[in-house]
């Protein structure tokens, strides 16, 4: 078997790599962006991705990302994927989430059933330049606060918070040991302690408003406490003839027993489907999940739309059921698809797309769900991940935060991307390219101020593009 020579550097030469780097690709060289003579139509890239996306479903997408310009924004990865090929890179090269906007942050239980924050969202993840995640984190930040109307001052320093947090925590880790890194997450009581901190430097208004943000986080986080598989069970089942069966709510959830006919399957080529699935999913958790998910049983499973950018990708929630009904597990499982990185980058070393998403998750996240796994579908082309549906998952509500609130969570944001890159790239080269003066945290903020303008051109003509019937859109939920 081949195998691959790990080079060992000195921390002295990591740091020289990264100061020479900087002089390659000044970090000046990030300002003024300004898109390409040969830049894509964005709609035509939108309806590429449509081509083989459940057409039902495409309105939807479409109707989602109609409400503004940060929901067109977050449908939009590839479209930014497509700017950033030519945008300047030092390098230094680490796994990506590719899709690291603001909302793709959250908080959900560790395997010891402790919350923490992280990123949350893999479709797109693949090795490449860290600017390309930094790039797209900043410019949601610089996006959702125009969004919300914030002052443009207040609009500039929420994104040159999650940049400069970005940048100091990698400082940070580059001093760290090697396995201090690969352990460092931020649980539940330190993003309450830091929230703690910050309203006690607060006096007056200010002071309301702090106190206001920590009460806020603190009802997102109870509330996340009880999402679980029996909080889902209360919402997204009901009892037929003593037995638990997932609701219909088309178009945007769709049980089994009436989505085979769009397949043309019966209702038992499904069931059979269904459990070929399951078997194939559970070969790829290692022995003691297995073990564990053995102990389930499969009792129904529906198509459920989810998010903004991954409508019209095949998406699934199956509900198992353990010792008795009362003992409910509700797993999603996602289409996964070429990383819209991949139209620029090298390929994923993973020819199953289902794992390169996985395998990605693991490398970036503190801790990942112990169920996360991956088949191959039914149709050619089609491949799945698995996870846990709730698994007491939480988000902030992007809309609602006012410059306080955005600020704090941006520095959150900054300081989990930069974990997750030290996890899987070189931390000390990354530091010193980065540097200690604010040059980068300027540089980055320059471009989402331009990237932002372009995001809302590109919105103004995707609503043109829907007004005038191109592209089709319905106001689903």
């Amino acid at each position: 078997m081949a195998q691959t020579r790990v080079e060992h550097r000195s921390v002295h030469e990591r740091a020289a790599m990264g100061k020479q780097q900087r002089e390659q690709t000044p970090r000046s060289s990030h300002r003024g962006w300004l898109p390409s003579a040969d830049r894509p139509d964005p709609v035509a890239l939108l309806e590429e991705q449509n081509l083989t996306r459940d057409l039902d479903l495409v309105p939807v997408r479409h109707g989602r990302m109609l409400a503004s310009p940060f929901t067109f924004y977050r449908g939009a990865a590839k479209i930014m994927a497509a700017d950033l090929m030519d945008t300047p890179r030092s390098g230094l090269m680490t796994q990506l989430c590719g899709d690291a906007h603001l909302s793709n942050f959250g908080v959900f239980a560790s395997p010891e059933r402790r919350l923490m924050f992280d990123l949350n969202d893999f479709d797109e993840t693949l090795p490449g330049p860290f600017e390309y995640d930094v790039k797209r984190m900043a410019a949601s930040f610089m996006i959702a606060a125009r969004n919300n109307a914030f002052a443009e001052d207040d609009a500039l320093e929420v994104t040159l918070t999650a940049v400069r947090a970005y940048r100091e925590a990698m400082a940070r880790f580059a001093q760290m040991r090697t396995l201090d890194i690969w352990y460092a997450r931020l649980s539940e009581e330190e993003l309450m302690d830091a929230i703690d901190v910050a309203v006690a430097t607060q006096k007056g208004k200010a002071l309301k408003r702090a106190e206001d943000v920590g009460k806020s986080a603190r009802t997102n986080i109870a509330k996340a406490r009880t999402r679980d598989s029996l909080q889902a069970l209360s919402k997204l089942a009901e009892r037929v003839d003593g037995k638990y069966r997932i609701v219909s709510k088309p178009p945007i959830i769709i049980p089994a027993r009436d989505l085979g006919r769009s397949f043309g399957m019966s209702p038992d080529e499904v069931e059979q489907v269904v459990h070929e699935q399951f078997r194939a999913y559970r070969a790829t958790l290692p022995a003691d999940r297995r073990h564990l998910l053995e102990r389930f049983e499969v009792v129904d499973v529906a198509r459920r739309v989810v998010g903004v950018g991954s409508v019209g990708t095949r998406a699934f929630i199956a509900l198992l059921q353990g010792r008795d009904q009362q003992d409910p597990l509700f797993l999603q499982v996602k289409e996964a698809r070429r990383s819209v990185l991949e139209d620029h980058l090298p390929k994923s070393r993973f020819r199953q797309p289902g794992e390169r998403v996985v395998q990605g998750q693991r490398m970036m996240q503190a801790a990942s769900d112990i169920f996360l796994g991956w088949t191959k579908g039914v149709q050619e082309n089609r491949y799945l991940y698995w996870r846990q549906l709730r698994d007491m998952k939480g988000s902030a509500v992007v809309e609602g935060m006012r410059p306080l609130g955005m600020t704090f969570y941006a520095n959150a944001c900054g300081w989990t991307l930069a974990r997750a890159h030290a996890r899987s790239g070189d931390p000390v080269a990354l530091a010193a390219y980065l540097g200690s003066s604010d040059t980068f945290d300027r540089s980055i903020a320059d471009f989402s101020g331009h990237y932002a303008d372009q995001n809302e051109r590109d919105f103004q003509a995707f609503v043109a593009a829907v007004r005038s019937g191109r592209l089709e859109a319905v106001g689903v939920g």
